[in-house]
């Protein structure tokens, strides 16, 4: 996999996505390989590394980020009663873009 999974392949086209909710700067979409029975990626549609790599110019586009995330949480909690929302940073990130995943459910068996 490339560093940036989202810019290289979601963004530019090249790998389609189920999308749930886009905004001019956001888009959160179904993730294309599910580690969750639901599992939507929200991503900025702009270059950004990880959460710690934001910088104070970046706050409007994290506040319509959040506003995107809360909104899939909320459509998730409506529908299924809870879920959780990650991200993942240093090791644990394997594409170098912001991203949250909003996901619901036990962990899918990928073995």
């Amino acid at each position: 996999m490339s560093e940036d999974f989202y810019c290289e392949e979601v963004l530019s086209g090249r790998t389609p996505v189920q999308k749930v909710v886009e905004t001019e700067n956001v888009l959160a979409y179904h993730h294309t390989r599910p580690f969750y029975p639901v599992h939507i990626v929200t991503i900025p549609k702009r270059h950004i590394s990880s959460l710690i790599t934001l910088e104070k110019g970046d706050n409007v586009l994290l506040i319509e980020l959040m506003d995107v995330v809360k909104k899939v949480a909320s459509q998730v909690v409506a529908e299924h009663g809870a879920c959780r929302v990650i991200t993942n940073l240093g090791k644990y990130q394997d594409s170098k873009h912001l991203h949250f995943h909003v996901v619901f459910g036990q962990p899918l068996n990928k073995g």
